[in-house]
């Protein structure tokens, strides 16, 4: 299969020709921006109004937002690439994880840090990624709450206000202090020695995939996580924060792969320059 390194990310050739030609053109990380910024619209109207939680087999909450919201961005996708197929994260737990991943496929998480959305806060997104033999391609996330908008693709990494023009954004050089971003569920005594492993004074607790998108936009530098992952919670923010000169690597010290059994991700590390 052919192979050709475009702005640091590994585009293969066997996506769908629809897909491919809007790929190469940057077409594709446009309609996913536009999807993602519509499912941040049905998700609106639940946030801070009390909207029902589920609690799934694995207790983690899920609402009528969540699955809403993958209705709307599978029903787009099918329409506009259709024959692709989708590892999307409440259809996951309806009717299980598919035993294998296809070459070529979406990870979608409809509404990663559905906790902090529970809460109140500020701090959860929309997750649409494209994943070509293992490796994720281009992806989008999206801030319902602040009205952002992150994409990275072979073209480079950006970001745009809802409805405004895109901005280039890189990360930046290592700083004498790093900063660390963190899970919210570690206890802070766990947090200080983890931040610490990775050489920062200092870190700040944040849910949702929004913690690559910050590093890739130069505002801290490292985002360590040693518990278990799925693997449509980190797809679309790695997209973005390689697409700005970060790295995501397992604990080989490689890329964070995709497509692996039951598609859960094992510890990593996120970083900028």
């Amino acid at each position: 299969m052919r192979v050709r390194e475009t702005a640091g990310i590994v585009y293969q050739a066997g996506m769908h020709d629809s897909l491919t030609s809007d790929f190469e053109s940057g077409q594709l990380v446009e309609t996913l921006a536009d999807l993602a910024e519509a499912a941040s619209a049905v998700i609106l109207p639940y946030w801070r109004a009390d909207a029902e939680v589920i609690t799934k087999a694995d207790n983690s909450p899920v609402t009528l937002a969540d699955r809403e919201a993958e209705v709307l961005i599978l029903k787009q996708l099918a329409r506009l690439y259709p024959g692709v197929s989708a590892v999307a994260e409440e259809a996951c737990e309806a009717d299980g994880r598919p035993g294998e991943a296809a070459d070529c496929f979406w990870l979608i998480d409809p509404l990663d840090g559905t906790k902090g959305f529970v809460r109140g806060g500020e701090s959860f997104s929309v997750n649409i990624a494209l994943v070509d033999q293992g490796r994720v391609v281009a992806g989008v996330v999206s801030a319902p709450a602040t009205g952002l908008t992150w994409v990275g693709d072979a073209s480079g990494a950006r970001r745009r206000r809802f409805g405004e023009a895109w901005q280039p954004i890189r990360v930046r050089d290592r700083p004498d202090q790093a900063l660390a971003l963190l899970s919210h569920s570690l206890k802070d005594d766990e947090a200080d020695k983890l931040a610490a492993r990775y050489g920062c004074g200092s870190w700040t607790g944040m849910d949702s995939s929004l913690k690559f998108c910050l590093i890739a936009e130069g505002r801290f530098d490292v985002y360590p996580r040693t518990g278990p992952t799925s693997e449509w919670d980190t797809a679309a923010g790695q997209a973005v924060l390689e697409a700005a000169g970060g790295r995501v690597l397992d604990m080989d010290s490689q890329p964070l792969a995709y497509g692996k059994p039951g598609f859960m991700n094992g510890p990593f590390v996120a970083m900028g320059g």
